[in-house]
């Protein structure tokens, strides 16, 4: 009996979309949208997405417009990008919120390649950490007597080929999103 390698394929799938979406919170200096998806605004009490209360526009490389479809909660927007930790402070007036991205300083787009390393670092841990379990398994199914020597050393030469595809994948979008950093 052979070892599942496609369950363990999917957690490493998994892995690299968390990092990827944790990637999208990080701003280039560059207007996207993506930066306020996190962000709930106290919509009469309840905490509602602020993309699911307005227009979200991105205007030209630097700016985005937000529209609230109630203008009453046009304050409460305010607000809650203001408490958020991305760093900006939105213009008011009295209509629609705009954004303007001010350019990275050269400082602080070494300090965002330096967090981007550091998480594509913890994604190829989660990635390993995916491999030692799958090679365990596997160890456990070896000694069940349900694998044999050979089917041993063929499931952990495929499981290390999948962790080298993934750790590969992570390195391929560490050096886009620093690329894209470093773009002035």
């Amino acid at each position: 009996m052979k070892l599942d390698c496609k369950a363990y394929e999917e957690k490493m799938q998994k892995s690299i979309s968390s990092y990827e979406s944790q990637l999208a919170d990080i701003r280039a200096g560059r207007a996207n949208p993506a930066l306020l998806d996190k962000i709930e605004v106290d919509y009469y009490g309840a905490p509602t997405k602020l993309n699911q209360m307005a227009e979200v526009k991105v205007t030209d490389a630097r700016t985005i417009v937000i529209t609230p479809w109630d203008a009453t909660t046009l304050k409460n927007m305010e607000k809650a990008i203001l408490a958020s930790d991305l760093g900006i402070t939105p213009a008011n007036d009295g209509k629609t919120l705009r954004i303007t991205f001010p350019q990275l300083t050269e400082e602080r787009r070494k300090e965002l390649t330096k967090k981007v390393a550091k998480m594509g670092d913890d994604a190829k841990v989660a990635v390993r950490n995916i491999r030692r379990d799958a090679n365990d398994a596997a160890k456990k199914m070896k000694k069940d007597g349900e694998m044999t020597e050979d089917e041993l050393k063929a499931s952990d030469k495929s499981v290390q080929d999948l962790t080298d595809k993934y750790i590969k994948v992570i390195d391929e979008v560490t050096a886009r999103k620093t690329k894209e950093l470093m773009e002035i």
